[in-house]
């Protein structure tokens, strides 16, 4: 089963300051797909995504990525190691233009031309603004950015932190169908996110977490068609967010 796992998280703890946030995190990502690590404000998620990357270390507990312990590597290897992160805030470099962040992204400074073209294809809007300094972009082409940087390379795992936070729906339209494209490569997606019609139409299996620790883990079809489930897990049904 282990070989099947792209990410483990066993009995994982952060502490930031004074406070425990992560109080024995246990999580499989399957290798392929997506995983949807959803939960209520506060409850861990971002934590989770930061201690993957080792930008919080674990205080407790074991990261495994690909079979390889990373839970005290640095960030700056574990990112070398194959895996790319979107945090919620974007990280992109506004004074920049759009070709100044994506060779900034790129390891060598040196872009694939034939990947390029893929990026183009899944986001025109980068084509399009490839000159124009990132702070000019809509807060729908900054993330659009964000994601383009991440790929940029290919990787074991993506990383994406609440991509469609404050966008309108057609753009979370555009980012939906771009995901599934994502989907047909050999990177593995672990996603936190909000909009559950998002979450159900892209996740392959999903993590909820409360208070720190995962409380729920199967597919993400199942808890899609279980209101009551999302009502307990999440305080949500599918009938108000459709």
């Amino acid at each position: 089963m282990s070989d099947q796992l792209c990410l483990n998280l066993q009995g994982v703890h952060t502490h930031i300051g004074h406070y425990h946030i992560l109080q024995g995190v246990d999580m499989a990502v399957p290798r392929g797909g997506v995983t949807m690590l959803l939960g209520r404000n506060g409850a861990g998620k971002t934590t989770t995504m930061r201690t993957i990357m080792g930008l919080w270390q674990a205080s407790q507990g074991r990261v495994t990525f690909n079979g390889h312990d990373i839970t005290k590597k640095e960030t700056h290897d574990i990112a070398k190691g194959g895996i790319s992160y979107v945090p919620e805030d974007m990280g992109i470099f506004s004074a920049l233009s759009v070709k100044e962040n994506m060779i900034l992204a790129a390891r060598t400074g040196d872009m694939d031309e034939t990947r390029l073209d893929w990026i183009f294809q899944l986001f025109p809007a980068m084509k399009k603004f490839w000159n124009w300094p990132a702070g000019n972009l809509s807060g729908g082409q900054k993330q659009m950015l964000a994601i383009s940087r991440a790929v940029i390379e290919p990787s074991s795992l993506l990383l994406v932190d609440e991509p469609t936070k404050g966008l309108a729906p057609a753009i979370i339209g555009a980012l939906t169908e771009a995901f599934m494209e994502l989907k047909q490569t050999d990177t593995t997606i672990l996603m936190v996110e909000q909009n559950f019609q998002m979450a159900k139409t892209i996740g392959d299996t999903v993590c909820v977490m409360d208070d720190g620790r995962v409380v729920h883990s199967g597919k993400m079809s199942d808890l899609a068609e279980n209101e009551q489930l999302q009502e307990q897990l999440l305080g949500l049904s599918m009938g108000a967010h459709q």
